[in-house]
């Protein structure tokens, strides 16, 4: 066994971040190698400020992250190396082709040209992006942009894939090509944590849920385990949610 498959894919311990008030209050999450995991939570919950700082984009307050055994403060650019990022706004370049942006990305990864024209090919092909695979991606719809996106996010193939609303403003059909390359990413080895609002799609692709809520994670586990701390045989994910959420707001 591979001495990475042995270290959690994500370990945050304590994790802290306040603007005008706190976001993120002293988070501990573990998230293990090969899972997909979702992280769910009421707007304002601390998700996606959580994720910026699992991605570098934000520093923490407090606390620590470990990405696969590296420190992602002592050591970011090695953490990001191993860490891919789709946000719920796609950022690309305009003035690119998917297939000029892919080559872009994965030479800012050192990724071997050979190696990186073959991966952007399978991702354009899963992806349905072949009829646009060389023209400019500036009139591009939003759902178009997130799948450029997504596909610049695996080019490097990141061992740890971090998304955050990625079926936003795709049509289903869009939606059900990305969630079967995520899909794939886990059969193949990879961990997917991934935030949504669609409960849906968190119940039939989960792993484990975390629910998070007010910067603290309130309630994890498969949803079975869900069911049983709820005390329901048979809920949705929906009801669950909502019952976990009332229950801590009213403890507080």
């Amino acid at each position: 066994m591979h001495q990475d498959t042995l270290k959690p894919a994500l370990e945050i311990r304590g994790l802290c971040k306040s603007f005008d008030r706190p976001a993120v209050e002293g988070l501990d999450l573990y998230v293990r190698p090969g899972e997909f995991y979702m992280l769910l939570g009421p707007n304002g919950a601390g998700k996606t400020t959580t994720l910026r700082m699992v991605s570098g984009l934000l520093r923490p307050d407090d606390g620590s992250i470990s990405v696969f055994g590296v420190d992602a403060l002592a050591d970011p650019v090695a953490a990001k190396q191993i860490i891919g990022w789709v946000s719920d706004e796609p950022m690309i370049y305009d003035k690119l082709t998917p297939s000029e942006y892919l080559e872009f990305v994965a030479g800012l990864w050192n990724v071997e040209r050979g190696v990186a024209e073959r991966r952007a090919r399978d991702l354009i092909g899963w992806l349905g992006l072949e009829k646009v695979a060389h023209a400019r991606c500036e009139p591009f719809s939003r759902g178009m942009r997130q799948k450029v996106a997504l596909a610049g996010a695996l080019v490097h193939e990141p061992k740890l894939i971090i998304l955050d609303e990625p079926l936003t403003g795709l049509d289903a059909g869009s939606a059900r090509l990305v969630k079967t390359v995520l899909t794939e990413r886990v059969r193949a080895g990879a961990t997917v944590i991934m935030t949504t609002h669609i409960l849906e799609i968190a119940e039939r692709m989960a792993d484990r849920i975390g629910v998070i809520s007010g910067g603290r994670l309130i309630a994890e586990g498969t949803l079975q385990e869900l069911r049983e701390r709820v005390g329901t045989g048979d809920s949705c994910l929906e009801e669950m949610f909502l019952t976990i959420v009332e229950q801590d707001a009213a403890a507080a």
